[in-house]
């Protein structure tokens, strides 16, 4: 194993997922530290049992993906000053063996590169309609990121571009992944996906309630990526939120204040969203996904509108509140 490489675990209350988690960075070779963020089911125990340095988040301040990692980057940095490069999982996760190695060799062969992935694997893509969704939009073909879209939180980063950029953004809920890619887009870092199997993820996301508090936070993390970077050129968080509003509430709201005035013709407005479906199905269908899950696609990327909008309005509400977190982040 490259002993220029260490890694970085995230977690809160992972559960039974953990261990295998951890594990599968040992057996990789890498040495790891994990950063928890006030976990009550007893994770950091788990982690020390396995040997691995823990490093508690105070939770003085809101919790945060995104503090997680940068914390846990710190103490990787401290404990293994030689790092060149640090891989971030999270702990429902499990590492593909090889991807440090491969990724080391890419840094290697691309000097401009700051970010490194690779593909994604849902452990359980049948377990419910949920667990598919996640299956589905790991799905990307090998090549460079632009914009950060489709980035996830699994990556292999190079310290002297996660330094030169500060890291990850702490006030972001959600969605700090493709904030992260932004700025580092801006300093001349380039983020590649290669063709290797990077982990395996456990979602557990086995109903609708899961899946609508992930789409909210989806919603926060648009509005936030929008406002923290307006000044950016091709900036993807305003035509994320220019969408949500219009499908999720303009369309909706137009439909009730002309239900009356136009003695029920403006239902017809609610065609558009067949409009819309049959476009995403195309879109999907284009990208290579068979029928039923470019159909499932489709549909989910509507109803998804309306929690999008309501956590974009969560954010409105916070940024007004001078509060930008919950404490909550899973």
């Amino acid at each position: 194993m490259d002993t220029r490489i260490s890694a970085v675990v995230i977690g809160r209350n992972e559960g039974e997922r953990l261990g295998p988690s951890l594990r599968s960075v040992q057996d990789a070779g890498v040495p790891l530290v994990y950063a928890d963020s006030g976990s009550s089911d007893g994770s950091p125990s788990l982690a020390e049992r396995l040997g691995v340095p823990v490093v508690m988040l105070d939770p003085v301040r809101p919790f945060s993906a995104a503090r997680g990692r940068n914390e846990g980057f710190a103490e990787a940095l401290r404990r293994w000053p030689a790092t060149d490069f640090v891989m971030f999982l999270d702990g429902d996760c499990t590492l593909q063996s090889k991807f440090a190695s491969y990724a080391a060799e890419t840094f290697d062969q691309h000097p401009d590169c700051g970010i490194v992935t690779g593909h994604l694997f849902e452990r359980h893509p049948d377990a419910s309609v949920y667990n598919r969704l996640c299956s589905i939009e790991w799905r990307s073909p090998p090549g460079p990121i632009k914009n950060g879209r489709g980035l996830g939180g699994i990556m292999a980063v190079r310290v002297a571009a996660f330094r030169e950029t500060s890291g990850f953004n702490e006030l972001a809920i959600a969605g700090e992944e493709a904030d992260f890619a932004e700025r580092l887009a801006a300093a001349s870092w380039s983020v590649l996906k290669i063709d290797a199997p990077m982990a395996t993820h456990d979602a557990q996301m086995l109903n609708v309630g899961q899946w609508w508090r992930r789409t909210s936070r989806a919603g926060h993390a648009m509005a936030h990526r929008y406002l923290s970077q307006r000044q950016t050129p091709g900036n993807e968080g305003r035509r994320a939120v220019r969408s949500a509003l219009f499908w999720g509430l303009v369309l909706p709201l137009a439909v009730l204040a002309l239900l009356l005035p136009t003695r029920g013709a403006s239902l017809l407005l609610l065609l558009s969203y067949g409009w819309l479906a049959r476009r995403t199905y195309r879109y999907y269908k284009a990208t290579g996904l068979d029928g039923p899950d470019a159909r499932l696609a489709s549909r989910f990327i509507i109803y998804a509108k309306f929690p999008e909008v309501l956590g974009i309005l969560r954010y409105c509400v916070n940024r007004l509140r001078g509060r930008f977190h919950v404490i909550d982040w899973r």
